[in-house]
């Protein structure tokens, strides 16, 4: 686990989901007077390399290829865009499963036994793709028991982060109500203020 999903609590058997969804950041808001900046962490091979021995991801070697290093980032992307869309929603957003299964096809799994701890999903090879197919493994075992409808996108358009929502409905739209809600309601009265007042006028 990082640093930043153990401060937002999230779950380890979602963590290198949650870590690699939010490799890239583009939040754009100001807080406090500064203006956040926006992030890539996998901007090279070398760099997705790194992130993955971090988390245990990947052996130690040659950097991930440039055909592994673009199908790293079509990955992060659909896994994104599927994230995007509400929970109740993503059964039927064909179109993004269907990206999302075309990304997933590169990152092969296999049911390994494990004695006492029962059956999981683990990768068929070893290397730095299959390192990835870890994360796949837990996009799959949280839809399974049900975990992943908790793992949304913030719907603040200068937002974007992923988050774990741990509230008891698992209705939160925004990952901080106290930043991005309190920014969106804002927003929100001010053009209805504004709509208002012009019809008056």
């Amino acid at each position: 686990m990082s640093r930043e999903s153990r401060k937002f609590h999230v779950p380890d058997e979602l963590a290198n989901l949650y870590d690699f969804a939010n490799t890239l950041d583009l939040r754009k808001f100001v807080h406090h007077g500064v203006r956040h900046e926006q992030a890539e962490e996998l901007a090279t091979p070398s760099a997705l390399g790194a992130w993955m021995r971090e988390r245990g991801l990947g052996e130690h070697g040659p950097p991930p290829s440039q055909k592994q290093f673009e199908n790293a980032l079509r990955l992060r992307q659909s896994i994104r865009d599927y994230l995007r869309c509400d929970p109740a929603e993503r059964p039927r957003k064909q179109g993004v499963i269907d990206t999302l299964n075309k990304a997933m096809e590169p990152f092969s799994l296999r049911v390994a036994g494990l004695g006492k701890a029962g059956m999981k999903l683990v990768a068929a090879q070893s290397g730095t793709t299959p390192g990835l197919s870890a994360i796949v493994a837990e996009l799959y075992d949280g839809a399974v028991n049900g975990s992943l409808n908790r793992l949304k996108m913030c719907a603040a358009e200068e937002c974007q982060r992923v988050f774990y929502d741990r509230s008891k409905p698992a209705t939160r739209r925004w990952c901080q109500s106290t930043l991005c809600g309190n920014r969106e309601k804002t927003r929100t009265y001010r053009e209805r203020y504004k709509a208002h007042a012009s019809s008056d006028g």
